[in-house]
């Protein structure tokens, strides 16, 4: 992918300003739109996903796909878009290559839904020429912890995290990149959310 068209960095002070932020975003996107979200684990992603699910108006209830890597969230009829795109939730961790991104098929849904794919950086580029890539970061030193198995051992020898954290009100530093035609013109957010770009 060429370089960015533009970038945004932002600083929100917690959960509910990242959820706010992205509902904005949501409220812009349209059928077609491919949306990369990158940030460690704990960083904010299914939150900034939920809020995304805000603007588009799909069914409440988004959860991190990790387990099934894709999840469907239907436009609501009576929600604030009523005829607006489904919104498709991809959980790239667990996948390797392009290819295995290919197996699942998100070619057939991208024309009439928003997709955002968590850990799609290096993935899914080849789907659209035009998308939104959004990191997230935490603080440095806001690591989550790690969990103990049933034998007394660390948890990191598996990778296991503990996802229940107690600071999601830490603040976090956002970077929204536009790639593609579709992105020329860096979308207009509320005055309140934008930050130096």
């Amino acid at each position: 992918m060429s370089d960015p068209r533009w970038e945004l960095s932002l600083t929100v002070q917690s959960a509910g300003e990242t959820h706010a932020l992205a509902a904005a975003l949501g409220a812009v996107l349209e059928a077609g739109d491919l949306v990369i979200l990158t940030g460690e684990l704990g960083a904010g992603k299914t939150t900034f996903t939920q809020g995304l699910g805000e603007g588009l108006g799909v069914r409440a209830g988004i959860i991190s796909p990790t387990f099934v890597l894709v999840r469907i969230h239907p436009s609501l009829p009576d929600g604030p878009r009523p005829g607006g795109p489904d919104l498709v939730h991809v959980d790239a961790y667990r996948l390797e290559s392009a290819a295995e991104i290919d197996d699942i098929d998100l070619e057939n849904t991208m024309d009439s839904t928003v997709t955002v794919v968590e850990w799609g950086r290096g993935r899914v580029e080849h789907l659209s020429d035009s998308l939104l890539d959004v990191e997230l970061h935490r603080p440095l030193g806001a690591a989550l912890p790690l969990t103990t198995t049933p034998d007394g051992a660390d948890g990191a020898a598996d990778g296991v995290l503990d996802f229940d954290t107690d600071d999601d009100d830490e603040p976090r530093t956002i970077v929204i990149r536009g790639f593609g035609p579709r992105w020329a013109e860096q979308p207009l957010l509320p005055a309140a959310l934008k930050g130096n770009s």
